[in-house]
């Protein structure tokens, strides 16, 4: 099964959890567009599996292999495909849910649209798994709107109920705030690993938010209605699974404010038009505004617990329980924080792509 995003940057993305190997094929991408191999590393390293003690102790390299589109450290023109080997496959831990549908997994929907043969070991197609290759289109994207002078950093907001560091859009300081807000930490801080723990101790999971910000992009990037820059991102960010929600500048706090409020008035700065607040988060009507661009994701607590969970089994259509075993994160969202940069990066460079024709 694959799945495709884009419209001048084709991204297509297939292979399952526990399938031989996952892989992303990218088509219209330019000529002669430098690749820095080892970037792309540390910054899959970012996402990859069994690197600290909240993450799921499956160990994956995740070292992508480039089959085609580079040429002595350069894109050549041709279409880009790379794919990763998953090398720690564990379908047995699965045989004993077979037909029995995980509650908040893909599982009974898959089922019901692909038929019961359809493999769902790991999450199948659906996994977090699947967000590596991802990150492999996004990393390189990444690099080349830094070559641009265009940024892309996320962070940790919340898990669960603690809450950390979030952009204010009513701060005096933006100018502060597009050079320092991409590189604040996806690390949790010493609350929100103890809730996390706690929340493993319970056999239970946490969710949480995620904060990008993209600095450096010109004014007019995206469109009206369908060609929105809101849509365009929003789009890609959800083909992250987990992701229940995604608001740009004050998002759904807009319902609360006044007009007189919520607008961002304009003024000129060194001959620079920007606005005093940035409650649209960079964008008006669906075009970027040259302010940094600002969205929140919400991200679901992980569906695989150890607790044991009230299901059916499909072959019986009676009612059954299920505990589900195999290896998860008890939060998912530290290592979803590269994810949701690499998405944005993959919406960001299509844009662009679009605005250059």
């Amino acid at each position: 099964m694959s799945s495709q995003y884009g419209k001048h940057l084709k991204i297509t993305i297939d292979g399952a959890s526990h399938a031989f190997e996952i892989g992303v094929h990218m088509e219209g991408i330019p000529a002669g567009l430098a690749v820095d191999l080892d970037k792309l590393q540390c910054f899959l390293n970012r996402r990859a599996p069994g690197r600290h003690p909240w993450s799921t102790p499956r160990k994956e390299a995740d070292i992508p292999r480039i089959l085609s589109g580079l040429t002595h450290g350069r894109t050549n023109g041709e279409p880009l495909h790379a794919i990763i080997f998953n090398e720690n496959i564990r379908r047995s831990d699965y045989d004993p849910i077979q037909r029995i549908p995980r509650p908040g997994h893909a599982d009974f929907t898959a089922w019901m649209k692909y038929g019961l043969d359809f493999d769902m070991s790991g999450g199948g197609p659906f996994s977090g798994r699947m967000t590596a290759p991802l990150c492999i289109a996004g990393g390189l994207c990444k690099q080349w709107l830094e070559g641009m002078g265009i940024r892309i950093g996320a962070h940790i907001a919340q898990i669960g109920c603690v809450v950390d560091y979030r952009f204010d859009p009513l701060s005096p300081n933006l100018d502060g705030v597009q050079q320092d807000f991409p590189v604040l930490s996806q690390e949790c801080g010493g609350q929100m690993q103890e809730a996390i723990e706690e929340a493993k101790k319970q056999g239970d999971s946490l969710g949480g938010i995620i904060e990008c910000a993209i600095v450096g992009l010109p004014i007019g990037i995206g469109g009206a209605m369908f060609d929105g820059a809101e849509g365009k991102i929003a789009q890609a960010v959800y083909g992250i699974p987990a992701v229940k929600g995604v608001e740009f500048g004050l998002g759904f706090d807009n319902a609360t404010y006044h007009g007189s409020k919520a607008n961002d008035p304009f003024y000129v700065s060194d001959g620079v038009v920007r606005t005093v607040t940035n409650n649209s988060g960079g964008i008006l009507g669906g075009i970027t505004t040259g302010m940094p661009l600002i969205f929140r994701v919400a991200v679901k607590p992980t569906p695989s617990i150890a607790q044991e969970q009230h299901s059916i089994d499909l072959r019986t259509m009676g009612p059954t329980t299920t505990t589900v075993k195999g290896r998860h994160d008890p939060c998912i969202v530290p290592r979803a924080v590269p994810v949701v940069e690499a998405a944005a990066a993959i919406a960001i460079y299509d844009m662009i792509l679009e605005n250059n024709q």
